[in-house]
């Protein structure tokens, strides 16, 4: 053994002995990989969005390896708990959904706490729900289909979510209370599997991003019947937004945003909020983002905490004023 190894070993056994802990220094905790964890499973909003940013992301950080890694299950919890409890080093991100803000409204006795366990770093982008159905569905679009819809027996008609409380759960819940039209609602394990239900004609429609849907739709598997956003999406010109379907006002954007345990150091968080934000401004993470179908917000990490909050306000007041099952 040479000298400076037995120097080392003889500074770690004097902080061990002295009650001391090993910290690593950012440098060092660079060196590891930087995880993305996903709460859902591939081929949905946040997996997609996630594997635009990777490569990018790899190359602001000066080629560190980007990991991304899918915990689905539980409307994001089993992902969100797996990162409040992450080592709080930089390592570790929790890749969140629209369920962040949602889940406290919704699940009272959540594995963590959405507002004191995580450190924001913020919000990338956020993207208006595309109502997509089974082709076999009636009406070319979302006023077309209700008008059919409400000839029929209730729950004639269902949609798939990605799991309850979500947003699209919540969001067809305000459609069914505005139009008095009552659809069945099926939660899946995420994007996948939803879309998977309405290609095969287990769902009748789905409430999902463009980036989600694009290939079914494209393929003629699903067709558009809204889009829930403030206008029409350039890629779909020719489908209404759910406000001129007859419900002024409605909008129902998804969102996602980046977060890292509580107790990550500052600089780690000022770091990463740069790195995202120089990734988001590249121009061409720009176009895939945007033909994806996202808007690209690039917020900070008070923003997002903002944004969050507000969120959380929404729906929560909207499930006390509504007869929404949660239990299903």
């Amino acid at each position: 053994m040479n000298r400076t190894i037995k120097r080392a070993l003889a500074a770690v056994c004097t902080l061990a002995a002295a009650g001391g802990a090993f910290v690593a220094s950012p440098a060092m905790a660079e060196e590891r990989p930087l995880i993305l964890v996903v709460p859902y499973p591939p081929g949905g909003s946040t997996d997609i969005l996630a594997r635009i940013l990777q490569p990018r992301l790899s190359q602001q950080m000066g080629g560190r390896a980007v990991v991304v890694e899918n915990r689905p299950g539980a409307a994001s919890q089993i992902a969100t708990a797996f990162v409040a409890r992450a080592e709080p080093d930089g390592n570790t991100l929790l890749v969140s959904f629209d369920n962040h803000g949602i889940n406290p409204a919704v699940k009272p006795k959540l594995p963590y706490d959405t507002f004191k366990d995580f450190v924001a770093i913020g919000q990338t982008v956020r993207f208006p729900l595309v109502i997509g159905a089974n082709p076999s569905v009636p009406g070319d679009n979302l006023k077309e289909f209700l008008e059919a819809a409400a000839k029929q027996p209730p729950n004639k008609f269902n949609y798939a979510s990605t799991g309850v409380g979500s947003l699209n759960h919540l969001a067809p819940e305000e459609l069914k209370r505005l139009s008095k039209v009552e659809l069945l609602h099926v939660p899946y394990g995420g994007g996948g599997p939803a879309i998977q239900a309405v290609v095969g004609g287990q769902a009748n429609m789905t409430w999902l991003s463009f980036a989600a849907l694009r290939g079914q739709i494209q393929g003629g598997k699903i067709k558009p019947l809204a889009v829930a956003g403030e206008k029409r999406l350039p890629e779909l010109p020719n489908v209404p937004t759910v406000a001129e379907s007859g419900f002024p006002g409605f909008v129902a954007y998804s969102w996602s945003g980046m977060f890292a345990p509580k107790g990550t150091p500052e600089a780690s968080v000022k770091k990463l909020t740069a790195d995202f934000q120089a990734v988001l401004a590249d121009p061409e993470i720009k176009k895939k983002i945007t033909e994806a179908g996202f808007e690209i917000v690039a917020s900070d990490g008070p923003a997002l905490d903002a944004y969050v909050k507000s969120e959380y306000d929404r729906w929560s007041a909207f499930i006390k004023s509504s007869n929404i099952n949660l239990d299903n």
